[in-house]
């Protein structure tokens, strides 16, 4: 006999059941990496752990072996790159999550919403696991840390991830009608955020005609935002909160619509001849 199947008889069972199938997609992401949940956090930390240090190494050998900004130059270093990071790999997490064909959207309670979501959550998890441990070890065993606006700071790190799966979600929608184009595109932005991120930078301090090459991206935004909120005596003339919080719900707006389309119209049927 055929056990019968689970209905959601209230909106409240409904979401209680979303939010279920959401945080064991995510913990299912974050495993992926690795069998072991641990070591796949190590396998985080360690990943961030060595760019930092790539860009201390480079920083190093140019000359620059001094803040930009009156205070840590670590803490500078790790300002851009921590919310680099966490803003390229959500783009490509949630630009990877899966398109409707899959065979596991046959299952009745699982749909594209829980996998992109889940896909989001498991990055900003690994994320905020591998900064606060860097962190920590960094203000206890080196110096201590001083950060003016925690909560601030804290802030520009989930707009980073947010406007990061806005990105993502329209990729995504690529990788369905074009899955090679979708990745090449993918991997451009990731590799041109490098750059245009700014995190090298210090908006401040650029001449106006480079910053009109830079200003576009929400993430130079966030970046330079969140050293005003890190360090008291940095004060972000040329950037505002405003841009990336609006540049993300439209992108948001266009991904949903994309992503609908695309559900729809999406069949199995568009692997074949590839």
């Amino acid at each position: 006999m055929y056990a019968p199947q689970r209905r959601n008889r209230t909106l409240a069972d409904a979401a209680f059941t979303t939010l279920a199938l959401i945080y064991h997609q995510a913990v299912h992401n974050v495993r992926k990496t690795h069998r072991s949940a641990v070591m796949a956090i190590v396998m985080a930390i360690v990943q961030a752990l060595i760019m930092v240090m790539g860009f201390y190494a480079m920083f190093w050998i140019i000359g620059v072996r001094r803040s930009p900004l009156r205070g840590d130059f670590m803490i500078y270093l790790m300002s851009g790159i921590f919310l680099f990071m966490a803003h390229v790999q959500t783009t490509g997490a949630v630009a990877g999550a899966g398109s409707a064909t899959q065979a596991i959207m046959k299952h009745g309670p699982m749909n594209t919403a829980v996998t992109i979501c889940g896909e989001a959550l498991g990055v900003l998890y690994l994320k905020l696991v591998s900064i606060l441990t860097i962190l920590g070890f960094y203000h206890l065993a080196i110096t201590p840390v001083e950060i003016e606006n925690w909560r601030g700071a804290l802030a520009m790190l989930i707009l980073a991830w947010f406007t990061g799966g806005c990105i993502g979600l329209i990729f995504l929608s690529i990788r369905t009608w074009w899955p090679e184009a979708g990745k090449i595109v993918t991997q451009i932005f990731q590799r041109v955020n490098m750059i245009a991120s700014g995190k090298m930078f210090v908006a401040n301090a650029m001449p106006g005609f480079l910053i009109g090459m830079f200003d576009w991206n929400p993430l130079f935004h966030i970046i330079d935002q969140a050293r005003g909120f890190i360090f008291i005596n940095y004060s972000p003339h040329h950037t505002s909160v405003a841009y990336p919080v609006w540049a993300g719900l439209g992108l948001l707006m266009i991904g949903l619509m994309a992503e609908f389309v695309t559900r729809n119209a999406a069949s199995v049927s568009w692997s074949a001849g590839r």
